[in-house]
């Protein structure tokens, strides 16, 4: 896994929990205020061990939310291209 896969999928995981947090505020009462959230994904061996081995080097002055949970399903979104006008100043 490239430095720019994990990024991206750990990206992919934060979207996923936010997703959540909205359909469930209720997880929110349980967080502090201000942390750091580490996501260890259950079926992703590769990405877990190389997120403890951040989690295990990186010095943070916040407390650490870890995150265990099964990947979303990758989102299919179909971008239409837009159409673009542009109107003259009167």
């Amino acid at each position: 896994m490239t430095d720019q896969e994990l990024f991206q999928r750990n990206m992919d995981l934060q979207t996923a929990f936010i997703q959540y947090t909205l359909s469930h505020p209720e997880i929110l009462d349980k967080l502090p205020t201000d942390y750091q959230l580490v996501i260890l994904p259950e079926d992703e061996p590769e990405l877990v061990r190389r997120n403890q081995e951040l989690l295990e080097k990186q010095k943070f002055n916040k407390p650490i939310v870890v995150v265990r949970m099964k990947s979303p399903e990758p989102a299919k979104l179909k971008v239409f291209p837009p159409k673009v006008q542009i109107l003259t100043a009167a």
